[in-house]
Parts: C-alpha cells; sequence; structure tokens
C-alpha cells in the first residue's frame, strides 16, 4: 500500500482490462517519473476521447460524429452487413481489405455467465436495419470461442426466417481466440472462406 494519491492512481489503472496489480503498480510509477509535460499530454487525450468519442447511429462502431467513416462511404456495399462483437474486430477485419460492405457492432456477445442475454446487445437495432429488404447478406464475424459461437446461432436462428443469407467466418481462427490478435493473412483467408450458418 502507497500513500494517498499513488495507490488511487494504481487502483484506477487496475480496473482496466488487463492489467493486473504488478502492471498498474508498473504504469504508475512510470507516469511519476514521466515528464510532466508527456502525462499532461495523455490526460488531455483521455479527457478529449471521453467528450468527442461516440458510438456511430447506425452501426455502433466508434465515430467522431454521427456515422462512422464506415458508414458515410458511399462505396461501401451495403446489401452485405458484418456482424461484430466490438470496434476493435472492424479494426482488425478492415486491415484485411478483404470486406467492402457495411458493419454492425454488437456491443459485446451472449455470455449467460455474466449476464448476458440478447437483450444487453444492439440486436434490436441489427433486426431494424435488415427489415428494409436492402441486406442480402449477414456474415457473422463473432469471436471463435463459447460466447461468440452462441451468438452466431443465435443469431442465425433470428434471421435464416427473414430470407437473408446468413454466412459465418471460415475456420482458420484458433477456437478460444479474439479476433483483434490474428494476423491478416489468416482473417483474410477466413473471411473469403466463410461458410453458411444453418440455425
Amino acid at each position: 500500500m502507497y500513500e494517498g494519491v499513488v495507490q488511487d492512481l494504481i487502483d484506477e489503472l487496475g480496473r482496466l482490462p488487463g492489467v493486473g496489480p504488478k502492471s498498474a503498480q508498473r504504469i504508475a510509477f512510470h507516469l511519476l517519473a514521466a515528464d510532466a509535460a508527456d502525462v499532461a499530454r495523455l490526460a488531455g487525450v483521455l479527457t478529449e476521447v471521453k467528450s468527442r468519442v461516440r458510438f456511430c447511429a447506425v452501426c455502433g462502431n466508434v465515430a467522431q460524429e454521427e456515422l462512422c467513416r464506415v458508414c458515410r462511404d458511399p462505396r461501401r456495399d451495403p446489401s452485405v452487413i458484418c456482424v461484430v462483437e466490438e470496434s476493435k474486430d472492424v479494426v482488425a477485419i478492415e486491415k484485411t481489405r478483404e470486406f467492402r460492405g457495411r458493419y454492425h457492432v454488437l456491443g459485446g456477445a451472449i455470455s449467460p455467465m455474466e449476464g448476458i442475454g440478447p437483450d444487453d446487445l444492439r440486436m434490436r437495432e441489427l433486426l431494424s436495419r435488415l427489415s428494409d429488404g436492402t441486406v442480402t447478406e449477414t456474415i457473422i464475424a463473432t469471436d471463435p470461442n463459447l460466447e461468440g459461437e452462441a451468438t452466431a446461432t443465435y443469431l442465425a436462428r433470428l434471421l435464416k426466417p427473414m430470407g437473408i443469407r446468413v454466412t459465418r467466418l471460415a475456420s482458420g481462427l484458433p477456437v478460444g481466440g479474439d479476433l483483434e490478435y490474428a494476423d491478416e493473412v489468416t482473417l483474410g483467408r477466413a473471411f473469403a472462406g466463410r461458410r453458411s450458418l444453418d440455425g
């Protein structure tokens, strides 16, 4: 235990995902030793991100305007929607340069163990986007883990009656992994070899 504000900093850093007590302590002491201008710049960026960044009104991706850059791009194919769990997955897929459609960010995956059900995700917004008949294919690109597979299966059963082709990214991605950690070649091959889901 450290005095006052130092311990408060360690505690706050330790609340970040993937940062344990030892890492929080290392980061805190790095910040204490850093130049004041560097720390001020970091604090400024953190404050600015919270005040300026929002979620796209259409797809749920991070954006600085009402619509994200993908939804604003008229060259994107509106007939294909790729459904992902988080905004970081959009970035991973964009790096492959294989996909020219639009996205829908669910904001997570179905996880009964964590109390997350379909109503806690952006499912209603997805159904609303699909209701006008523009979309002919929905690619489900949830993580290849238990929660991602449960979400994919739920979506396939939900969307099949709508007459929309429902596909899932092909194998090649490690089961139990996250899309953001896949390299571009593996993710690109998985995208090109996606398969239909029979829900």
